[in-house]
């Protein structure tokens, strides 16, 4: 295949891919889904490879179902296919982690051929069980099991499976409405990907399959090579359940492969934080790929040269019937042990530890003008870790990519007032280059019974560590006016209380010493540091009166240009 021909169907194929999750995103029933973008959505060959992944989607989806396809054509081989099938499961142990998150696979057919696979992986707004929490102590707990089945059969849907899903989640309506915008995505993109075969005179794309993921698999083999051969290793600490839990990491480079293991890492506890190993896989790759090959597309081909391994009695390679409800409260700070791991050989192409752990939040209540009982589920983020050039981000999930939902969506979908959501200042690590804000938010249920609050949350205990002489972003921190909450279990309180959330920041970049103070003096104005922070931690002593001074000109000048504008 010439290079011309191959950019053209490259192409072809990433907006046929975008256009499945767009199409998921538009018909979804949640802001889960449809604002925080809590999704994945691919394209794979016959053979069970990814040949291409949407632009939009979580590390955790979209890399766990690329390793996950094969188990689908284990259990329905490509010959037993037919049109019309859909396939579904939410096995934690082949997909993504998590009863959540649901995988949807269609098959594809054209001129009587299996031709492809469209799959994507969202994560439900329930799944019955406990909610959104990790003080389940085994998988059974934790919701409803789905083993790789089927969805429908030759179109038609499998009705005992639809009404078993019906009467196991506490919102039904939106559930199964999420389940079929899955399948609209892969239909979507299963026409979009016939219309351009037969646009080209194709019979399959195993030919392209073949020329992307080498082509992809020879790339990231020659950046692995520009990487001295070693041992690179890690440690991070991060709160765990009742006790700290330490992830250790072995970078071992080794010419044109990369062997990544978690030997030494805390043990699986009896509670819902475990992780299975096709997840730790999932943002292992990523991690390797954003400091290595970030330009390199995301399939089979760049998943090769990297082999990822831990110990079965490590957290990171939980065996059934662990809990693993919380998994990404572990899974999601490996990214950022693989980068400090890293830090010694491409200091300039990693960033320091942020709040990483996205923070999961759901409500179980009823609402006060019918008194039905509601669910509601949003993600908040944390500050992410500075890099070599710049400051962290504000407000930013890293590494999942989950878009934080607007107060506006949130209090039209559910009775819940958002009195408050302001960034924290000086919660950011100091450094050469800042580690990014972690935010504030005031939470008040409009009713007038009980409500329960889930809340997955990390870095209470353990800040985000800075590099490379940057030093620790802010713990975060929750509370309610009824009393202190617990991260991590379900929790009821009284009509009226209102909860707190005070999200971690990241950590800092370099030697504090090293800011221009001008920057220092910029963090100032803007409220992202005090004037105390910026004595003590950066040297730089600001006048309260000048500060002032410089804030209403800053106002004046802003005011004008809008005015201009």
């Amino acid at each position: 295949m010439d290079r011309l021909t191959l950019e053209v169907l490259w192409n072809r194929l990433v907006s046929v891919v975008n256009e499945q999750a767009a199409a998921l995103m538009r018909t979804s029933f949640t802001s889960i889904v449809r604002e925080a973008g809590d999704l994945s959505a691919g394209v794979f060959d016959r053979r069970g490879r990814m040949i291409a992944q949407a632009v939009t989607g979580t590390p955790g989806h979209i890399n766990s179902m690329a390793t996950g396809m094969r188990h689908f054509l284990e259990a329905f081989p490509a010959e037993s296919l037919n049109p019309g099938d859909v396939l579904i499961t939410n096995d934690p142990w082949k997909t993504a982690s998590q009863l959540n998150d649901i995988t949807v696979a269609t098959p594809v057919f054209h001129g009587g051929r299996l031709v492809a696979l469209f799959a994507n992986t969202c994560h439900a707004l329930d799944i019955g069980g406990r909610g959104l929490s990790a003080d389940s102590r085994e998988i059974y707990e934790e919701g409803l099991f789905i083993p790789v089945m089927k969805l429908y059969d030759q179109g038609d849907p499998v009705k005992p499976l639809f009404e078993i899903l019906k009467a196991n989640v506490r919102a039904p309506d939106e559930v199964l409405g999420d389940l079929h915008s899955q399948v609209v995505g892969n239909e979507v993109g299963g026409r979009q990907l016939v219309a351009s075969l037969e646009e080209f005179e194709l019979d399959d794309i195993e030919s392209l399959s073949d020329a992307i993921i080498d082509r992809s698999e020879s790339s990231m083999r020659e950046r692995i090579r520009e990487v001295p051969d070693g041992t690179y290793r890690y440690e991070l600490e991060i709160d765990g359940f009742d006790e700290p839990l330490t992830i250790k990491v072995a970078v071992v480079i080794d010419g044109d492969a990369v062997t990544v293991d978690y030997a030494g890492s805390s043990g699986p506890v009896d509670r819902g934080i475990n992780v299975a190993l096709n997840y730790t896989a999932a943002y292992t790759t990523y991690g390797i790929k954003c400091v290595i090959g970030p330009d390199i597309p995301n399939n089979e081909g760049s998943f090769r040269p990297v082999r990822v391994q831990a110990p079965e009695d490590s957290i990171l390679n939980a065996q059934p019937p662990a809990a693993v409800g919380g998994r990404h409260l572990v899974g999601h700070f490996l990214p950022s042990a693989i980068f400090g791991a890293l830090a010694s050989a491409l200091p300039d192409r990693v960033m320091a530890p942020g709040a990483d752990g996205l923070w999961d939040t759901q409500i179980f209540g009823r609402r006060p003008e019918s008194g039905a009982p509601f669910t509601y589920v949003w993600f908040s983020a944390g500050g992410t870790g500075a890099l070599s050039t710049s400051d962290g981000l504000s407000a930013t999930a890293f590494p999942s990519g989950i878009a934080g939902v607007p107060a506006e969506v949130i209090e039209t979908l559910a009775p819940i007032v958002l009195e408050k959501r302001e960034l924290r200042p000086d919660s950011g690590g100091p450094g050469t280059f800042r580690g990014g804000l972690g935010q504030a938010m005031k939470i008040r249920l409009l009713s007038d019974e009980p409500f329960a609050v889930s809340g997955l949350y990390e870095r209470i205990a353990c800040a985000a560590p800075g590099l490379l002489g940057g030093r620790p972003g802010a713990t975060g921190a929750i509370e309610s006016s009824a009393g202190l909450l617990r991260s991590k279990i379900r929790t009821t309180l009284p009509a009226g209380a209102v909860v707190t959330l005070e999200l971690p920041g990241g950590g800092g970049y370099g030697p504090p010493w090293k800011r221009d103070p001008e920057r220092v003096l910029s963090d100032v104005q803007n409220g992202y540091v005090s004037i105390e922070s910026a004595a003590r931690d950066y040297g730089v002593a600001i006048d309260p009166e000048s500060l002032e001074i410089l804030e209403e000109e800053t106002r004046a000048r802003r005011a004008e240009m809008e005015k201009t504008t």
